[in-house]
């Protein structure tokens, strides 16, 4: 029995080991490319942030203009875009998320366009109205892509198969921090009622509404493209982190085991010797 139960002792370790180098590996990975994807993120926030100031530089500085990304309709149907992760073994990165989507959805009709494939797979399994199920990848989403996604909303917006576009993503804020949020992109606040503007006034060639209805599709693609590059850090981070707890977790498992494997062996050890000492006296 005590050798049966030191050979069990034995592969548990083995298979402990074999779980904590594929744990220790893959949090290498993420450590690797969460360099890169922060920065890319870091460098990615003033490409928004000069974008949004510019459509607020306009509608500010021109009252008399109108625009359909301004016009606030009444909602029949929302469109949500919701970017996860492109795999799992992220804790729950994907979880919240979704959490976040569906309580942002309640009692709406909605469609929407995931992103990722860990995205794809939930909304598609759920029953959703999907807008596309091409972008299987944050990862490899690249500028052209997040164009593509965003002229597809600005028209679908403009010809009413939705009333209001969100975007829930996840807010990369430290390796050990990652807040999922939701923002709603379309229609765009207007903030002609709450802001002066001392410049002298702007003429836009060949109007103000013409220009800012075409900076608004660059301003879509730069949120999505700022929020997928947010949610790839913040998955990746979240990915790390998982994989350094689950290895800690491997590495006190193994000690445990070990001890166990040591006291059994001991164990049989007195018994052999108890029993050769029985012999001889007999």
């Amino acid at each position: 029995m005590a050798g049966a139960s030191m050979k069990d002792i034995k592969l548990r370790v083995k298979s402990v080991q074999s779980t904590m180098q594929i744990t220790k590996a893959m949090e290498l990975v993420a450590s690797s490319k969460l360099r890169r994807a922060k920065e890319n993120a870091e460098r990615r926030r003033p490409f928004f942030n000069i974008l949004h100031d510019t459509l607020t530089d306009i509608a500010v500085s021109n009252r008399d203009f109108s625009s359909p990304y301004l016009l606030q309709r009444p909602v029949k149907k929302s469109c949500y875009v919701v970017i996860a992760g492109d795999r799992g073994l992220a804790g729950g990165y994907n979880a919240n998320v979704f959490r976040l989507a569906a309580a942002s959805m309640a009692g709406k009709t909605c469609m929407v366009l995931p992103v990722g494939k860990k995205a794809v797979e939930y909304f598609s399994r759920h029953g959703f109205e999907l807008v596309s199920q091409r972008y299987v990848s944050v990862e490899t989403l690249g500028h052209s892509d997040c164009e593509d996604i965003a002229s597809v909303l600005t028209e679908g917006y403009r010809s009413g198969d939705f009333d209001e576009l969100f975007v829930v993503y996840t807010n990369f804020v430290s390796m050990l921090t990652q807040d999922p949020a939701v923002i709603k992109v379309l229609p765009i606040h207007d903030v002609r009622g709450e802001k002066e503007k001392k410049a002298p006034l702007i003429l836009y060639e060949p109007s103000c509404s013409a220009v800012y209805d075409a900076i608004v599709p660059q301003y879509v693609t730069g949120i999505l493209f700022c929020a997928a590059s947010e949610s790839l850090a913040s998955e990746l981070g979240a990915r790390r982190t998982a994989m350094d707890a689950a290895s800690k977790n491997a590495a006190e498992m193994i000690d445990d085991l070990s001890l166990r494997y040591n006291r059994a062996r001991q164990g049989a050890i007195t018994q052999e010797i108890t029993e050769i000492v029985a012999g001889a006296e007999q």
